[in-house]
């Protein structure tokens, strides 16, 4: 009987990639696609995280599904695998919303609440109930109880019980979300709320279970180049802290899969440091007490959804994938373009750019490397047609955008920096201050990065932090600085 090792939910998913990846490679796509969850769990498989191995299978063929770019909520459970799998080759763009949730891998998690342990000893401090400011603990028969209709969930109480008698259930996709956008269905299961959704990826990264899913677009790239299509990638910086290569290396490797050319994202980087950085000297001399930066497209759907008092304030600059899009678009009018990204919010903003065709994570590279058996750090090295600076190599870190455009502007008017490094309910509410007041005593640049750590940070890295980082580091120490590059745009 066959046993296997339990596996991360990341491990999983890429699993499920490389084999659909393959599948596309036959000559019978559809019918390998179908037999994915057969082949990931044969009959004998002893199921290392369900009931049973037909259970798992289900949940194998919805993230089949979602590695083919459909929607489970829309998907008919009684259409057969291999005809969804065809009928996507035929499909002529992405689906509109980038996440799915897998409902037979939800857990359905019990609703968040704050409930008093058997650890509690009735003390007579009783600091729980002194410290609620809403009335909704009282001790009763020597033991705390909380009154559900009264509490707020703040927590309060369990920070300040000496015992730690008093915990907080948690569910993790509605406790990550920063904008309540997933909360349980009539069947408590998890749903996405597509007009609150600000596409974070926080609720994917978050789920334990990994029922929260993207919406693959790999089958689609593919698919171009297999039709001859001059597909061409552009590199987000944050691509090259993820693979153990060089960027030269990264650039060889990507045109091995078939794609036409490499363009790295830091080129239309410079382009918004050197727009912004004018942006923000035309701001100041009118006597605007903040602005903002706008490369982020998490921060660009909160202001456009929740925050709309924030759009004066943000600044009216691009973002480095629509510069380069612009830029390739120009030098190959028939380019099909698409953008290696380290998140989510990348896929929507895409979706409203007509210069940008698909969007790749990096789990999704890897797989395709994977896949191909493309071994990196064999490859031969291949330089890029635009060096791009350091400054704009570095946006990929927090703080990075600030810091080029601080250096753009090189003291013709005063930048004081502020960064927000990541978002959730507490940073979205000082951002609603500042504009609420119309001012920001704590800076007048500020920089809004989603996800914590930045770019480097996002829901669709493969790589630590902190490796990607030093990794990052030593590539933007070896590049020319903002001055001595020419910005292309």
């Amino acid at each position: 009987m066959a046993v296997n090792n339990p596996r991360q939910t990341a491990h999983l998913k890429r699993e499920v990639l490389v084999r659909l990846i393959k599948a596309f490679m036959t000559d019978d796509f559809g019918e390998n696609a179908r037999l994915i969850p057969y082949a990931m769990r044969p009959k004998d498989f002893v199921a290392p995280y369900r009931c049973c191995v037909y259970k798992e299978r289900a949940i194998l063929r919805d993230r089949t599904i979602a590695g083919l770019g459909l929607s489970i909520e829309d998907t008919d459970d009684s259409v057969h695998m291999a005809k969804l799998a065809e009928e996507v080759l035929n499909r002529e763009a992405p689906e509109e919303h980038p996440l799915t949730v897998l409902q037979t891998a939800c857990q359905g998690c019990v609703p968040s609440r704050i409930y008093v342990t058997d650890l509690c000893q009735g003390c007579v401090a009783r600091p729980c109930e002194s410290t609620c400011k809403f009335g909704a603990i009282k001790v009763e028969n020597g033991k705390s109880k909380i009154d559900p209709e009264k509490c707020k969930n703040c927590g309060m109480c369990a920070q300040v019980c000496p015992y730690q008698a008093i915990a907080r259930i948690i569910v993790p996709c509605e406790n990550a979300c920063p904008v309540g956008a997933i909360a349980k269905d009539e069947n408590g299961l998890a749903r996405i709320d597509f007009e609150k959704c600000i596409s974070c990826g926080k609720c994917a990264m978050a789920c334990p279970f990994g029922a929260v899913h993207e919406k693959s677009q790999i089958i689609d790239v593919m698919n171009r180049i297999k039709q001859g299509k001059k597909v061409i990638a552009m590199l987000a910086p944050a691509m090259f802290g993820q693979l153990s290569c060089t960027s030269k290396q990264l650039k060889t490797a990507v045109k091995e899969l078939g794609f036409f050319d490499v363009y790295e994202v830091a080129q239309g980087a410079d382009v918004t440091t050197a727009n912004e950085s004018a942006e923000f000297i035309e701001r100041m001399e009118r006597g605007d007490k903040f602005m903002t930066t706008s490369c982020c497209a998490g921060y660009n759907e909160l202001v456009d959804k929740h925050v709309p008092e924030l759009k004066p304030f943000r600044s009216d600059t691009k973002t480095p994938m629509y510069y380069t899009a612009e830029i390739v678009k120009k030098e190959h009018p028939d380019a099909v373009t698409v953008f290696f990204s380290p998140c989510v919010a990348k896929r929507r903003e895409a979706l409203n750019n007509p210069n940008v065709n698909y969007v790749l994570n990096y789990e999704e590279v890897a797989a395709w490397f994977t896949a191909m058996d493309v071994k990196l750090e064999d490859e031969l090295e291949t330089d890029f047609a635009v060096e791009a600076s350091a400054e704009a190599r570095n946006y990929a870190v927090t703080g990075g955008v600030a810091e080029a455009v601080k250096t753009a502007i090189d003291g013709k008017c005063e930048v004081k920096p502020l960064v927000v490094d990541g978002l959730n309910k507490m940073s979205i509410r000082d951002l609603k201050k500042y504009a609420k007041s119309g001012s920001c005593d704590l800076g007048n640049l500020i920089e809004v990065m989603c996800c914590n750590g930045g770019c480097l940070g996002g829901n669709s890295t493969i790589t630590p932090y902190k490796p990607a980082l030093k990794q990052l580091t030593s590539y933007v120490q070896d590049s020319k600085s903002y001055k001595d590059v020419k910005v292309n745009g």
